[in-house]
């Protein structure tokens, strides 16, 4: 079976490669890169565990005088390839059961090093940072990253595909970092117990990235091309030696008691206060291969999702924030590059992808509690596997219900994979629904001999339904992301009966074309780093072939040696609107083919100042009458304390049926008393559906793995000048990590 999919395999990423030489084969890289003879492999050195050092962020411990040493980082951007402008030690070393890092970032202005925050999972990206990149099971593909900020901020997040990169996901780890009077420090304690990996597996791929970020500088040690993202791990390099890990039992058991305090203020009965506790256990079957089972998992500490109001006929993609099913997540992926956008609005949003986590406790957008489930996740003999079942609780007319998928990949032509993917239920429990597909997703990272890199992936989905019956969903894309030329190309076609019951579909019914062609230059000029214009559109077409919708893009993007960016894009739309939808507020669009053209700024200053600013202006037609949107962001962020982010969106829609203004009004914030302690809040309000959401966060991480959560919930309804509140929620969590 297995040299049937290498050979299957081998077949369509020939045919994608021609593709590809034909119409990328002018693109050259804008700016010199390090040259492939650069063999970026170290060897680890092993300490004893009685010798580990003291994670404190002095690197003055004797024992870092034997690690291996990395101090060659050079330039990503401005300048790529050239020496960077600040000097990166980093230090390695590892025991039977950590790996550890000391970190010496030094800086000829430490009076000007960037520093933003103290928050685990805070705003590191919009500081001076250093970024660890590790692949234990050297996929090319999925892997981890931890991040770390000057004050002691941190962020963990998987990256999955290249592509995406999960910072919702949460492991066990021990930094402590601070500016010193030559630059910043760090030390890092990561356990080898947080990864699914093979032990006898010895090499690891991994990578760093340093920013400094009032020069907007990126400092990479072995992908120095601007065009590779932070979540390209295509060219990483090697970590060699990694020998005699300490085997455990491979339990880790994350239990939490809770006491809540709830007041409809609508008089529901269930007022008043109770208590509840569950938690996880995850168990290696093999080191690779990690069991969770989970038992009334709390999800109290998710965030606020966005507040949008739809103007479109089709829903919107919300995505997932919770951790339990954001643990492990790349081994659910399916369809590559095809799937990849998670924008939130309907021509971009990931429509017919199988499996969306999200439908998991939820019922037609109501709440449902997951009494508990079970999850399989990590390798086995090469293979990926991602299988998940969970039960819901009853709600009203439905009964528990049984929600599963199983998802399996084999890794073929060294960077490229091949898979199937099933799911069975609905969470209705009105029908009976299963899915089943398979994909191809190739990736070439070195393609035509360079640093090129070529993405080209196939799938096919189909969907049975006892009420629907069945249909298929298929398509393609490839994906050439270099400089000075790249594109992408995305087809889709989506059954008219396709309807996975734990997938999102929004669309059904439909062929999807897509299209993008980009030039990007760089320059070494005191004020311009890049110039970029290109063009993009997106045809979508019943399947009759009969045109439904058409959306034409030109755009022109610059970008300062600040890292001010400035965007000019001149949209075309068509819309074949078979019947009469409504806008909120009901105005009506009655059934009509409808043509218009819109301007829209974009203004994103640079995150190395005090303060920035995210603004979009479009204007001025929408479905033959009048348009302007304006969604404005304020970011302020002082020092490592404290931040507030107030965001503002005004629509205004003048239709001859009608009149429309849409007001969101949100804002996020924080304070943090010390790297493991702090307070966020969010508030949300739109006039739409008057509705008001207040949510607050206080966070202790007493010990790693160990915390007390406090949480505050409140909604009304905002009806006029009256406050009408409707629940108020106060949770305190107590959590416990036991590690075996």
């Amino acid at each position: 079976m297995r040299q049937g999919w290498t050979r299957t395999a081998s077949l369509i990423a020939a045919g994608a490669a021609s593709f590809a030489s034909s119409s990328g084969s002018c693109a050259e890289s804008a700016l010199p890169v390090a040259p492939d003879s650069v063999n970026y492999t170290i060897n680890a050195v092993r300490i004893e565990p009685n010798e580990a050092p003291t994670i404190d962020g002095d690197l003055s411990d004797p024992i870092w005088a034997k690690a291996a040493v990395l101090d060659d980082f050079p330039q990503m951007e401005p300048d790529a390839g050239q020496p960077a402008t600040e000097r990166t030690v980093v230090r390695i070393l590892y025991d039977a059961d950590n790996i550890y890092f000391g970190v010496y970032c030094y800086d000829d202005e430490p009076g000007k090093i960037q520093v933003r925050s103290m928050t685990r999972d805070g705003p590191v990206f919009a500081e001076d940072q250093f970024r660890i990149i590790l692949d234990p099971n050297m996929t090319r593909r999925n892997g981890y990253s931890f991040e770390v900020g000057p004050a002691g901020g941190r962020e963990d997040a998987l990256i999955q595909n290249n592509t995406n990169d999960l910072g919702r996901w949460n492991t066990i780890w021990l930094v402590r970092s601070h500016v010193v009077a030559d630059g910043w420090v760090a030390e890092i304690a990561i356990p080898f117990r947080d990864f699914s990996y093979d032990l006898s597996r010895t090499d690891w791929g991994f990578d760093f990235i340093r920013t400094i970020r009032r020069k907007a500088e990126r400092d990479r040690w072995a992908s120095h091309s601007p065009t590779i993202a932070a979540v390209d791990i295509s060219q990483e390099g090697m970590l060699s030696g990694i020998t005699g890990i300490r085997e455990t039992i491979g339990l880790d058991l994350k239990l939490y008691g809770k006491l809540s305090f709830k007041r409809d203020w609508q008089g529901n009965p269930s007022n008043g206060i109770s208590g509840t506790a569950g938690g996880n256990a995850y168990y290696k079957l093999a080191q690779a291969l990690t069991g969770t089972v989970t038992v009334n998992p709390d999800f109290s500490d998710a965030p606020l999702d966005e507040r949008l109001v739809n103007t479109s006929r089709f829903s919107l993609f919300i995505p997932e924030s919770r951790d339990f099913f954001l643990q492990d997540a790349p081994s659910f992926e399916f369809g590559g590059y095809a799937f990849s956008s998670d924008s939130p609005y309907a021509y971009n949003a990931p429509n017919a992808q199988p499996f969306f986590s999200r439908n998991l406790g939820l019922i037609k957008g109501t709440p449902v509690s997951i009494l508990g489930g079970g999850k399989l996740s990590g390798e086995y003999d090469d293979f990926g596997i991602g299988a998940l079942s969970v039960v819901t609780d009853r709600k009203e007319a439905t009964p528990p219900q049984v929600l599963s998928v199983l998802r399996v990949t084999e890794p073929v032509l060294d960077e490229s994979k091949i898979g199937f993917i099933v799911t069975d239920g609905d969470p209705t429990g009105l029908t009976r629904n299963t899915l089943a597909g398979t994909d191809f997703q190739y990736h070439n990272s070195h393609f035509g001999g360079g640093n090129d890199i070529l993405q080209s992936d196939l799938y096919y989905e189909r969907s049975f339904s006892n009420e629907l019956g069945s249909d298929d969903a298929f398509g393609a894309a490839i994906n050439y992301p270099n400089e000075p030329w790249g594109g992408q190309f995305i087809f889709r076609q989506v059954g008219r009966n396709f309807m996975p019951a734990l997938g999102f579909v929004n669309r059904p019914d439909i062929r999807d074309y897509e299209g993008t062609f980009y030039e990007k230059t760089r320059y070494r000029d005191p004020f311009l780093r890049w110039l970029q214009f290109g063009a993009a559109g997106i045809l979508i077409t019943g399947l009759d072939n009969q045109l439904q919708s058409s959306q034409i893009r030109i755009w022109g993007e610059v970008e300062s040696q600040q890292a001010d960016a400035y965007d000019l894009n001149v949209y075309h739309y068509y819309e074949n609107v078979p019947a009469t939808f409504f806008l909120p507020k009901g105005v009506p669009v009655p059934a009509a083919q409808y043509n218009w053209a819109n301007g829209v700024v974009q203004i994103n200053t640079t995150r190395g100042r005090w303060y920035s600013v995210n603004w979009i202006v479009e204007c001025c037609s929408f479905y033959n009458g009048n348009y302007l949107k304006s969604d404005l962001t304020f970011i302020f962020r002082p020092d490592e304390y404290f931040e507030i982010t107030p965001h503002y969106v005004a629509t205004f829609i003048d239709l001859p049926t009608g009149y429309l203004a849409i007001h969101i009004i949100s804002a996020s914030g924080g304070i943090n008393f010390t790297p493991d302690m702090q307070i966020l809040a969010q508030v949300q309000f739109d006039n739409i559906s008057r509705s008001f959401g207040f949510s607050a966060r206080y966070r202790w991480e007493y010990q790693p793995g160990n915390e007390i959560f406090v949480s505050l919930g409140q909604s009304a309804f905002i009806p006029g000048t009256t406050f009408e509140p409707q629940i108020s929620q106060l949770s305190i969590r107590l959590g416990h990590t036991f590690r075996y």
